[in-house]
């Protein structure tokens, strides 16, 4: 342990280096550590280094280099050589030789050249297992290191209850609980541990919640909602994963944009729950200060409001941190000691991840974690453990037997391999340019199964996603009539923000409704994809509906006419082989809505936790209920439970509670079940949820299995906000409901919590702790 001559404060050796540097630095060079640079400002046409550029952007050094793989179009090798090209003129040709972050964005996969493209999060929170999501951002950590990445912009932490919004794909769903437990093995899979990729949480916070379902709308939320939902899954991530940094989210929340709340950057986020990583500002937010909120008059003002507030590092690129904060400081504005803080946390960050010390990666091996064998087993895993099952009338689905001699394959999403990618896959992130990738189609893999099972495929297209041409419905009702079977495959497509011509055609099929930007007024199918289904459904021929979409559409006709319906979100490059193992029974459909499914877009809010006079209030028109429950799954087989029993009638406000149940897989196939636990308080003393989810597990069953499932729940995961905010386990009677989905509840069991209690920082518990046993 050292001691620094003039604090007189007792400091580790990295401590004492990055105050040593930070001595060391002019206010230039400081300034510098907070800013970042595109891609495209340090890249000539051919992906080589523009020297000049290099010189004139790096000269005093850079905080964050964006996404020179991505961004640059470069593969894995020239990714790492490009990326070493920038870290040794940082080391050899700057004062200080300090080297830069490399960050590249990762949301379903690395998003560059090559990259494996997993199904996109909403489908992966469709699993309801944490384990194999770790699994996937391993295996993403691999192929960002090999470039020489050491920071990644995911994942998303937002929850989403307002379904018009285009980013709903991009989460893990409308229950706080679900989204913490998921994101939490994000972080951990990316980070290892602590050795890996630095995991980005965003966007802080209520980023889903904007008004109207619009991007970057404003928040209208009270503190307490704030606290109790939206935050909950950062400071569970925070507290118990150790993620190592922040994104602040682009809106206002009741009038103060995000990226200038000191209160939420600074006094939440660090003073209460001990965050010591980096902020950094989503791309172009602290420039927004100005140009979109209007509370800065240039870019000196904004950049001053956001360091001041508790951003570290503006991206993607310097317009608002660099000079004007210097001038600033110069110029009695802002305080230098502010500056001096942010950069000894961009320091610590480059000291974590072993920048400071060897920043380099070797190109001729960073190829290797990419195309293995063992990624595109991992991504055909996940896709299959993602497909959910929403209804099956007449066990039509798996197609197994003689009886199918032909299949008709109708519909926009079933071969186009773009249309299986969420928006932050780097095919559908660039819509209009031409991106080679690897992918299966789920028309691919039919046509692959065709000679093994003995059937015809006809396929015919029928319409594009958007387009309001019906040309080619009759084409696909000949294919149906002379078919046993359709399988029709639907969704939107998604893509990263509408530009001013893809307004102007909108009609065409690269139009996306899902994704970043892309934000609806209608939860329907889009075009004319609807009247497509009903065409092929009027022959006759029995229709199994493949949703291959990242947002929930409202379905209540298809669902009310069509037998079978599977919602497969948007599966990744695998997902052609995941959809078919699911609807030919090599695979037998485990996943379960992270989400509400509306019959309506005028139902929202519909998510499964509402009070109760939100949820019991009927409308004149249709009911409040939604069409697919959270939570809600079928398969190939049955799973029935026993009774709930708990360990204790009387669970102290600073206890623990035991709750457990059997549960028996009594059909004729094996498959994969989630158990999940709900708490309801019986008559709290303020209006709250009318259940919510405290536990989960997913449990594999061969036929005839039974298995014992232990819950135990901690007495703080029961805690709310009282009327001064603070959170407390209140007294008096709940119940334990277990169940198939939030709306399917089939056994429940009641405890008393005997006292009130504040719940301390340090006191709170995140998640239930689960156990899985064989019953013999």
């Amino acid at each position: 342990m050292q001691t620094s001559p003039d604090s007189g404060v007792s400091r580790t050796p990295a401590e004492q280096r990055i105050e040593d540097r930070l001595r060391e630095m002019t206010l230039d060079e400081k300034v510098a550590q907070l800013g970042s640079v595109n891609a495209d400002k340090l890249l000539d046409d051919t992906g080589e280094l523009d020297e000049d550029a290099v010189t004139e952007h790096l000269s005093d050094g850079i905080g964050h280099v964006t996404r020179i793989g991505g961004e640059g179009g470069l593969p894995p090798s020239e990714a790492a050589q490009r990326t070493n090209e920038l870290q040794a003129y940082l080391q050899t040709e700057t004062r200080l030789g300090i080297p830069a972050i490399p960050h590249e964005e990762c949301l379903s996969g690395y998003m560059g050249p090559e990259g494996t493209t997993f199904p996109q999060m909403i489908g992966m929170a469709s699993t309801w297992s944490p384990d194999l999501l770790e699994a996937v951002t391993d295996t993403i950590r691999d192929q960002l290191e090999a470039i020489g990445t050491a920071h990644a912009l995911s994942p998303v932490l937002d929850v989403a209850r307002d379904l018009r919004w285009g980013r709903v794909e991009e989460t893990f769903g409308e229950d706080p609980y679900l989204v913490a437990a998921m994101a939490c093995s994000y972080v951990d899979g990316l980070q290892g541990d602590g050795d890996g990729v630095a995991a980005t949480l965003k966007h802080f916070v209520g980023h889903a919640a904007g008004e109207g379902g619009k991007n970057r709308s404003s928040v209208s939320l009270g503190r307490r909602e704030l606290r109790e939902t939206h935050m909950f899954p950062f400071e569970a991530a925070v507290r118990t994963a150790d993620a190592e940094s922040v994104m602040n989210a682009y809106h206002d929340v009741d009038g103060i944009p995000c990226a200038s709340d000191e209160w939420l950057l600074t006094d939440v986020l660090r003073g209460e729950w001990g965050f010591d990583g980096t902020v950094v500002s989503d791309y172009y937010s602290v420039e927004y200060l100005r140009s979109e909120h209007g509370i800065a008059a240039d870019e000196r003002e904004a950049g001053v409001t956001a360091v001041e507030a508790g951003i570290d590092v503006e991206l993607p690129c310097t317009d608002c941190y660099g000079d004007h904060l210097a001038a600033a400081v110069e110029a009695g504005e802002l305080a230098e000691e502010t500056i001096d803080e942010a950069v000894r946390r961009v320091l610590r960050a480059k000291a974590r991840k072993g920048l400071l010390d060897d920043p380099t990666v070797d190109p001729d091996a960073a190829t290797d974690p990419f195309g293995t064998d063992a990624a595109r087993e991992l991504t055909a895993r996940a896709a299959r453990e993602s497909m959910t099952l929403l209804q099956n009338d007449g066990d039509l689905l798996p197609l197994v037997g003689e009886e199918t001699d032909a299949v008709a394959v109708v519909g926009p999403k079933a071969d186009d391999a773009q249309e299986l990618m969420g928006d932050y896959a780097y095919p559908a992130h660039y819509p209009e340019a031409e991106v080679e990738f690897d992918a299966t189609t789920p028309l691919d893999a039919v046509r692959e199964r065709s000679d093994e099972y003995g059937f015809e495929v006809h396929y015919e297209r029928g319409c594009t996603t958007t387009g309001p041409d019906t040309d080619d419905f009759d084409a696909a009702a000949d294919a149906a009539a002379n078919a046993d079977v359709v399988l029709a495959f639907v969704g939107a497509r998604s893509a990263v923000d509408f530009s001013d011509s893809d307004r102007e055609r909108v009609n065409k099929p690269s139009v996306a409704t899902s994704g970043e930007g892309c934000d609806v007024v209608d939860l329907g199918l889009p075009g004319v994809q609807r009247d497509l289904v009903e065409r092929v459904h009027e022959t006759g021929t029995p229709v199994a509906v493949v949703v291959v979409s990242g947002r929930p559409h409202s379905m209540e006709w298809i669902a009310a006419e069509v037998p079978a319906v599977v919602q497969a979100w948007l599966p990744g490059e695998r997902g052609g082989d995941g959809i078919a193992a699911v609807l030919f029974g090599e695979h037998n459909p485990a996943g379960h809505l992270p989400v509400s499914i509306p019959r309506t877009v005028g139902q929202l809010p519909v998510h499964y936790n509402r009070k109760p006079n939100t949820a019991n209030e009927e409308y004149v028109y249709t009911e409040s209920k939604p069409l697919y429950p959270f939570g809600h799954g079928l398969s190939y087989t049955d799973f029935e439970y026993g009774d709930l029993s708990v360990s204790t009638d009387e669970l102290p406000p600073a206890g623990t509670i035991v709750a457990d149940v059997t549960v028996e897989n009594t059909g004729d196939a094996a498959g994969d079940d989630v158990v999940q636990l709900y708490a309801s308080a019986e008559n709290p003393g303020q209006a709250r949820p009318g259940q919510e989810l405290v536990g989960f597990e997913r449990v594999s069953l061969d036929a005839g299995q039974a298995k014992r499932v232990r819950f135990e729940v901690d007495a703080s995961q029961l805690a709310y906000r009282d009327r001064d905010l603070d959170l407390i386990v209140e007294e008096g009677p709940y119940e334990f409901r277990v169940g198939h989905s939030a709306a399917d509840v089939v056994a429940t069991a009641s405890f008393e919590v005997t006292g009130t209690s504040d719940v301390p920082r340090s006191g709170r518990t995140y998640f239930t702790e689960t156990d899985v046993a064989d019953v013999e």
